[in-house]
């Protein structure tokens, strides 16, 4: 049986006009994981990521920290929703930048009222692909790997969307529910599966070894 961890990318630039990519403090935790890893004598087998800037920055700094030598495969499926277009679907007026709590918390409630009407098919956003396919993209990354490697450890960096998306499918969970597990997903967290040539098991879900200690409490992050 092998294990497959599943970590979201390191905190990105919320807020920005380019969110993706890595803030100061995103670039340091997952050179931190890499750390971890090391420190717990973790290789992988193989690494998936996502197509995004921020997927392949966090895979950067875990290599760096822990001196890792492997390039990655490329997985499209595991890019994340367009977060402004799910909004957009449902409310077509420009947003303001969440620069202030209640614009923080107004973004993410339309956040999850867009993910649930994506979720039941009564919007399509504009450029995203419907949600039976994003889930089918997220879904070829696992049967890719327990196809490939049942035996071995493989990580994938990704981002909330597809972890909790690759959660929900292994749980059979509702929609409701993948959506909650999206919006507390941390930055840098990993998730972890057991596998085999049949299935994948859930072990651990949305956890910070590497930030179990009192001089990083300022280093968990959301966004």
């Amino acid at each position: 049986m092998g294990t497959l961890y599943l970590v979201r990318h390191g905190q990105a630039s919320f807020g920005a006009d380019d969110y993706d990519r890595l803030s100061a403090l995103g670039w340091r935790q997952g050179l931190r994981l890499g750390e971890y890893f090391k420190a717990r004598g973790l290789a992988f087998d193989v690494v998936l990521t996502g197509t995004l800037r921020r997927h392949l920055e966090t895979w950067n700094a875990i290599r760096e920290g822990g001196g890792l030598d492997l390039e990655p495969q490329i997985w499209p499926g595991l890019d994340e929703y367009d977060s402004h277009a799910v909004i957009a679907a449902i409310h077509p007026q420009p947003l303001p930048k969440p620069d202030s709590p209640e614009a923080y918390r107004r973004h993410f409630r339309l956040l999850r009222d867009g993910l649930a009407q994506w979720m039941a098919g009564v919007v399509s956003p504009h450029g995203m692909p419907s949600y039976p396919d994003f889930v089918r993209g997220v879904t070829s990354a696992l049967d890719h790997v327990r196809a490939s490697c049942p035996d071995g450890r493989v990580l994938i960096v990704s981002s909330g969307g597809p972890i909790s998306t690759a959660v929900g499918h292994v749980l059979g969970t509702p929609a409701e529910t993948t959506i909650e597990l999206n919006l507390r997903i941390r930055n840098a967290s990993v998730t972890e599966f057991a596998v085999s040539p049949r299935h994948h098991r859930l072990l651990t879900y949305n956890t910070l070894p590497h930030l179990d200690a009192p001089e990083y409490s300022d280093w968990v992050t959301y966004a």
